[in-house]
């Protein structure tokens, strides 16, 4: 990582909280800047004078205007770029100087949000390691309370959290005694041989529950031989015959209370408390918004902690300490009044060496957020975030009231969690019913409207005035998995290119509202992000047009002995450096990058396009296939194949076949154009060169298109996917072969 210029001291005391660090690039980001923008322009003095003066048939007309757009939106993009490069910060905090600030019984308490659907996709081993993890923080529990929802309403996850209660008795004091720095039971287990005989015993306590919650999951019930107390029998009566995951009462079921369940040492567990709201056919649900909402009503009922984590079900702590460092922002007085969160970045165990399907997304989850300091506004990136409670009930200085005064965000809980008033609210502020004709969702809470909740929940909240921090510590706060198979990779991104054009085309545009609420900077940085499924419109016109235009031996760029070849070349080098540059800085490598912009090409013609037509689709009210929950389910085949660096296609799918048409068409393309070379026509080549490199550089990147081509085992791209594409192609090419010919 760079070094930077310390220039802000974040104090109230005099023992320093945090530090702020701007980045030593500020400056020639903006030079360069003002220089690219510069022959942007005369880019486009290019285009237009191609398009007034040269364009004399319908096919060079169609040529010219086609890159004038492809050229504008990479335009447009890069220039929403610049808003994350204008002033970059970086921060630091001193979470040892914490208690010399803020006494420990003054600390806020804080809630934990952890949400999971499925337990087959989302197997409940993850969900249990997730909660221990946090369970085990420094941090004090009684002021602690975790809240899982499952919007699945499986039997299996509630066992599996009741069989976590009982191994929290003796996980939380072990961590204690021995000052465990890793609190996720399988990740500690997995990285520290057993040395002990306590270390030994605790192991085989854990593959103990493992093994019965594997037991559980696989026969699909909870057995009678598991419900041994009244407890039990309670909790697992609810699942009746009638009850299915789209339509059940609600159930919440207190696993953990603090006020009366001990540790083997005699000390109080945090809350642990199991919630899956009511689901009906006949009300909407809002997917994770919704069950996200439906938690902030419980916990209110129950707790109501002034600070709340949410997470992910397979996104576990790494780091015990986590909490002090928000604190670090969260007690500091010149910030508090208008900090609506703290955000830490996403990261992934498991991936391998070079990163293939880019799922460490380090533009969006490291790079871009640093940028976003500067701007003062981080987004929310739907896990691995810290709330103030009151950011969700209107803007910092007008307070939105909830219905009911036990939901507002000042209101002190007196009952035990396991009061029958208590529990009696909860159920009633969980209902389906409880929303309709309420602010829920629109005022207070996170906002529907986007199946990217969490960059729309944010977007809203900065919009009202709250401000949010990024904190990026050295070891990682949280640790996730990511897809290990491209399908997963490309349908999370068609579901997150829907939920982009909701936000764009409703009537908080960031290119409107947010530039009206938040300036052009944090406008176009959200723009930026919300207008990700047009980068389709320039891939597919540069990853088709120069191609098929190369084998009908029609030029349409400038030849290499023509100034404005330079302008191009200066243009491509100059984007690819900096952006190259920006990722080895944030601690990537070269290969890592290469694969990073390899995945962003194959998006732009597979998720992107799919995602685009699904979103017109429905606009139009025309049914589809509606929201998947990405597995995190572990196939060992798929795994050994993903750590040998092989691309996994495995099903057949529609989005693949764009992708296989690029590739074929431009490695034809590039054969044509060695052949120009080998038989001595200079002259053409010349013309035709920079069109051989853009078909050179398809052909680079589509290498493991290729390889899955010609490969027959389970990994490859199947045979009518690919059959189909060589048609397509065929028929693409006689198409341009007489359109470009007139």
């Amino acid at each position: 990582m760079e070094s930077h210029n310390r220039t802000t001291t974040g104090r109230w005391t005099s023992t320093p909280l945090h530090k702020v660090y701007p980045s030593r690039r500020t400056t020639t980001n903006r030079i360069f800047a003002a220089i690219y923008a510069s022959a942007l322009l005369a880019l486009f003095c290019h285009h237009t004078n191609n398009l007034l003066f040269h364009s004399t048939t319908f096919s060079s007309f169609f040529t010219s205007s086609s890159l004038l757009v492809a050229d504008f939106v990479f335009a447009f993009m890069w220039l929403t770029t610049q808003s994350f490069r204008m002033r970059p910060l970086y921060r630091e905090e001193f979470p040892d100087n914490l208690k010399r600030a803020l006494k420990e019984s003054d600390f806020p308490a804080i809630d934990v949000f952890i949400c999971t659907t499925d337990p087959y996709r989302e197997p409940p081993m993850r969900v249990v390691n997730t909660a221990l993890s946090v369970m085990a923080y420094d941090y004090p529990a009684e002021k602690l309370s975790v809240f899982v929802s499952d919007d699945g309403g499986s039997a299996l996850t509630l066992f599996a959290l009741f069989e976590a209660a009982k191994f929290a008795g003796h996980w939380l004091p072990f961590c204690r005694k021995n000052d465990v720095v890793q609190r996720c039971p399988e990740a500690y287990f997995a990285a520290n041989p057993s040395t002990t005989s306590e270390t030994d015993k605790l192991k085989t306590l854990y593959e103990s529950m493992k093994a019965r919650v594997k037991n559980v999951v696989e026969r699909g019930k909870v057995d009678d031989q598991y419900i041994t107390d009244e407890q039990y029998h309670q909790a697992f009566s609810k699942w009746t015959d009638g009850f299915t995951r789209q339509d059940h009462p609600t159930v919440i079921q207190v696993v953990l209370d603090r006020s009366e369940d001990k540790d083997i040492t005699g000390h109080p567990m945090p809350n642990l408390v199991y919630v899956s709201r009511q689901k009906s056919t006949t009300s909407p649900h809002h997917y994770k918004a919704g069950a996200l909402n439906v938690l902030l009503r419980v916990s209110a009922t129950m707790s109501n902690a002034p600070v709340i984590l949410t997470l992910d079900c397979d996104m576990y702590s790494n780091d015990p300490q986590t909490p002090l460092r928000v604190l670090c922002y969260f007690s500091d007085p010149e910030l508090r009044s208008n900090l609506g969160f703290v955000q830490f970045p996403q990261r992934f165990h498991g991936i391998n060496k070079n990163d293939i399907y880019a799922c460490e997304l380090k533009r969006v989850f490291q790079i871009n957020p640093v940028g976003f300091n500067g701007l003062a506004s981080p987004d929310y990136l739907g896990t691995g975030c810290f709330f103030s409670r009151r950011a969700f009930f209107g803007a910092p200085s007008a307070l939105v009231s909830p219905e009911i005064p036990e939901l507002r965000p000042d209101n002190v809980v007196c009952k035990p969690i396991q009061s029958p008033e208590v529990l009696e609210l909860a159920h009633l502020v969980a209902g389906c019913d409880f929303e309709k004709q309420a602010q829920w969702g629109y005022k207070i809470g996170l906002r529907y409207g986007a199946l990217v909740e969490d960059v729309f929940t944010s977007y809203r909240l900065q919009c009202e005035g709250w401000k949010s921090i990024f904190c990026n510590p050295e070891k990682a706060a949280f640790y996730g998995d990511a897809p290990i198979s491209l399908v997963d990779v490309l349908n999370q991104n068609v579901r997150w290119s829907i939920g982009l054009h909701e936000m764009t085309f409703s009537k908080y545009c960031p290119l409107t509202f947010g530039i009206c609420y938040m300036g052009i900077l944090m406008g176009f940085a959200y723009a930026h992000y919300s207008l990700w499924p047009i980068w389709s419109i320039p891939m597919a016109i540069y990853a088709f047009l120069p191609s098929l235009a190369l084998l009908n031996g029609v030029s349409i760029f400038p030849k290499v002995s023509e100034p404005w070849f330079l302008l191009y070349l200066f243009l491509f080098l100059g984007s690819y450096g900096q952006d190259l540059l920006d990722f080895i800085i944030e601690e990537g490598t070269f290969k890592k990058w290469w694969n990073d912009q390899r995945i962003w090409m194959i998006k732009g013609l597979s998720c992107f396009l799919f995602g685009s037509i699904e979103y017109f689709l429905k606009s139009l009210g025309i049914s589809t296939h509606g929201f998947d929950v990405t597995s995190k389910v572990v196939d060992q085949e798929q795994s050994k194949r993903y750590e040998q660096g092989v691309f996994d296609f495995g099903v057949e799918s529609p989005m693949f076949v764009p992708m296989t048409m690029a590739a074929i068409t431009n490695l034809a393309a590039f054969c044509l154009g060695l052949v120009f070379v080998l038989t001595g026509r200079e002259s053409a080549f010349e013309g035709l060169f920079m069109q051989v490199l853009i078909s050179g550089f398809g052909v680079l990147n589509s290498l493991p298109v290729y390889e899955a081509m010609i490969m027959s085992s389970k990994s490859g791209i199947p045979t009518r996917t690919t059959l189909l594409s060589v048609v397509l192609s065929s028929v693409l090419f006689v198409t341009a072969f007489v359109a470009l010919r007139k």
